[in-house]
C-alpha cells in the first residue's frame, strides 16, 4: 500500500468535509443560531469555570446537534432535488430528519440546564 497516496486521499477528504461545514454554517440559517448559541454556551463555560467532565459534555453535545443538523439538512436537499414537488411521503421524511435535530436539541437544554442552573443559582 503506498502510504503517500492513501495520505493524500485523506486530506483531500477532510478538505470535502471542511467545505460541507463551511457550507453549512454560512448557508443554513438554523446551523448559523446553533453557531452562535454554542459561542455564548461556550463563553459561559469559560466564566463559571466548569468541571473537565462538564466541557466534554457540552462539547459532545454541540457537536452532536450540529452533527445532526448537517445530516437533516442533507436529508431536505436530497428530497427536494429527488422530488422538487410537495409530496406527502417526502414530507413524513423530512419531519422525522427534523424530529430527530428536535430530540437533541430538547437532550441539549436538559443537558445546558443541569450543568449550568446549579452555578448561575
Amino acid at each position: 500500500m503506498d502510504i503517500y497516496a492513501f495520505l493524500k486521499r485523506r486530506l483531500k477528504s477532510i478538505g470535502y468535509a471542511a467545505k460541507g461545514a463551511w457550507l453549512l454554517i454560512r448557508t443554513e440559517d438554523s446551523l448559523q443560531v446553533q453557531f452562535t448559541i454554542a459561542a455564548f454556551v461556550t463563553a459561559a463555560g469559560f466564566y463559571f469555570r466548569i468541571s473537565a467532565v462538564e466541557w466534554i459534555l457540552q462539547l459532545l453535545t454541540i457537536a452532536v446537534i450540529m452533527g445532526v443538523e448537517g445530516i437533516n439538512t442533507a436529508i431536505e436537499k436530497m428530497a427536494d432535488f429527488i422530488h422538487p414537488d410537495h409530496h406527502h411521503k417526502i414530507g413524513i421524511i423530512k419531519d422525522v430528519a427534523a424530529g430527530a435535530v428536535f430530540i437533541v436539541a430538547v437532550a441539549a437544554i436538559i443537558i445546558g440546564c443541569i450543568i449550568y442552573i446549579p452555578k448561575i443559582f
